[in-house]
């Protein structure tokens, strides 16, 4: 079989900037190399030296997609170094602006991203301009789902993306309630639609599987994006103390991001919300289980198509959790908890919509940052990735390079990776005689 050089320059449809390079000697893959290539950014390193109270909105300029998750885990690192004790309601009011994140976030990646994919068009404005056609029902049912996501986090965070409101011990400003009955009104009214696009999702039959570990976040009381222990898919819990410990950082020469594997067994492994899915259904919301059956039978699954699927769940778990509380709370007029500065160490471990996000925080007793850290879940993807396409591109050499190359998008798409948090990093050894 003749050699062959297999190059992508800039992958499509994703959150940033990715290449891939493939050589081909003999028949097989000599090597492959999946190169995240969006310029390093220092963010967490500016962090020192700045008042704890104005470090999590400047994180949550890592990332415009998820903004709101980067913001979140900085507050929560900053209480938890502090040893800040938040009130219930904050703790409901930031998993409802939660949902509007996942709801928007969500919606953007499935139905303007992978949409194309699933039709077997090159992009959205490849979708036919006919009202029959269900390519233009589902693209036609994203604007209403993704713009409810957006008007969720407005109501309650102040803005979809760097959230004004949230602050560290809660929100500056209390959210008016009189806005919350329309948008339950409007998610219940959206629930059709969310189902229509798990329904074509599920009926995708794009399929790559490889055996994989699964890592999320697991609270046993509820389907949870903010609090839990980490699970593994041994069964094995790792607190947040223990999370660094557990990952080995993994320098990787062709790329600008950082890559981990599992300290023990050196293994790769998956975040996301295919880990969420196969390690937590059986805690969604009681109606997405019930409405949502067929698709959540697919699951347990090794197929990385399948996130997709999960994270059309997610959107109906989102909706249904919101609904629940915008009908149930009861907003009081309460202020931030402020306690006074001390030393300490706090981390905090969330899921972002692409899967588990850490932050950690060292502050001094004057309540100034002395040392920042953030571990992405593209980074932490990203060796299971390039063993994904590894895998592909070994059993389908017979394949012409334009396929090749379109199997090989489909399946970096399928993780929804984001760049640009994947490169906010720096670990440096630096030597001087």
């Amino acid at each position: 079989m003749a050699n062959r050089n297999i190059v992508i320059d800039a992958i499509t449809k994703i959150e940033g900037n990715a290449g891939l390079e493939v050589v081909v000697e003999d028949g097989a893959v000599k090597d492959l190399r999946f190169k995240i290539t969006d310029y390093r950014r220092f963010l967490t390193v500016a962090a020192r030296g700045k008042r704890t109270v104005a470090v999590p909105s400047f994180l949550s300029r890592i990332c415009g997609t998820c903004s709101v998750s980067h913001l979140f885990a900085s507050l929560m690192a900053i209480e938890s170094a502090q040893g800040i004790e938040v009130t219930e309601q904050t703790r409901t009011l930031r998993r409802l602006a939660y949902d509007g994140l996942m709801i928007r976030d969500h919606a953007l990646h499935l139905y303007f991203f992978v949409l194309p994919d699933v039709l077997g068009v090159d992009s959205i404005f490849d979708i036919p301009d006919d009202p029959g056609s269900l390519g233009h029902t589902l693209l036609r049912d994203s604007f209403d789902i993704k713009r409810l996501g957006t008007d969720i986090s407005n109501a309650v965070a102040g803005a979809a993306i760097h959230a004004p409101l949230p602050t560290v011990g809660g929100f500056l400003r209390n959210p008016d309630q009189t806005k919350f009955p329309d948008l339950a009104t409007r998610l219940e009214a959206v629930r059709p639609q969310v189902l229509r696009g798990i329904e074509a999702f599920l009926e995708w039959d794009a399929s790559l599987v490889r055996n994989s570990d699964y890592l999320c976040l697991r609270n046993d009381e509820r389907f949870d994006f903010l609090e839990g222990d980490v699970l593994n898919s041994n069964g094995e819990r790792v607190s947040e103390s223990r999370f660094a410990d557990y990952l080995q950082y993994v320098r990787i020469p062709h790329s600008q991001a950082e890559g981990y594997r599992f300290s023990d067994t050196q293994e790769d492994y998956l975040v996301g919300a295919l880990a969420r899915i196969n390690l937590s259904r059986d805690i969604l919301h009681p109606r997405t289980r019930a409405d949502a059956a067929d698709a959540l039978s697919a699951f347990p699954s090794d197929n990385i198509y399948h996130n997709n699927l999960a994270q059309a769940v997610e959107v109906l778990h989102c909706v249904d959790e919101a609904i629940d509380i915008l009908n149930t709370i009861r907003v009081a007029d309460e202020g931030p908890v402020r306690d006074p500065a001390r030393s300490g160490r706090g981390v905090a471990l969330i899921e972002a919509p692409r899967g588990l996000l850490c932050h950690s925080a060292t502050v001094s007793d004057e309540g100034i940052v002395e040392d920042y850290d953030v571990v992405v879940p593209t980074a932490q993807n990203q060796i299971n990735i390039e063993n994904d396409l590894r895998y592909h591109f070994e059993r389908n050499l017979d394949k012409d390079d334009d396929s090749l190359k379109l199997d090989a998008e489909g399946i970096i798409r399928a993780y929804d990776p984001c760049m640009s948090c994947a490169t906010n990093f720096l670990k440096m050894d630096l030597t001087r005689r």
